[in-house]
């Protein structure tokens, strides 16, 4: 799967509205055939920083990054971001979560 983490700082305006900026986006995406998942979380350390966590079969991402939906979201975020977002993006060897070892609840 490919399994990618995004970081967006926002503008201090935008930080309440973030989520409902990128609703129709993240709505639309999770719709996709090949979407895992599309999970938005926002820092405990800094307000303005929100985090994508999301993943897609192998032959997903293309489709994707090629939707009208994400052309639109590429088109209307960069007006409250502070900076370009960061992010990690690989192709792993799993097909969805696993079980922590570390910790096991009974």
């Amino acid at each position: 799967m490919i399994f990618i983490v995004v970081k967006f700082t926002v503008k201090p305006d935008w930080s309440d509205r973030w989520i409902e900026l990128t609703r129709d986006f993240t709505e639309a995406t999770r719709r996709e055939p090949g979407n895992l998942w599309f999970d938005w979380s926002r820092s405990v350390d800094d307000p303005h920083q929100f985090v994508l966590v999301e993943a897609f079969q192998d032959d997903a991402a293309a489709a994707h990054v090629n939707s009208d939906h994400f052309a639109e979201a590429m088109r209307i975020m960069p007006q409250a971001l502070v900076a370009t977002p960061e992010i990690i993006s690989e192709q792993i060897a799993a097909d969805g979560w696993n079980r922590m070892g570390e910790l096991t609840v009974p």
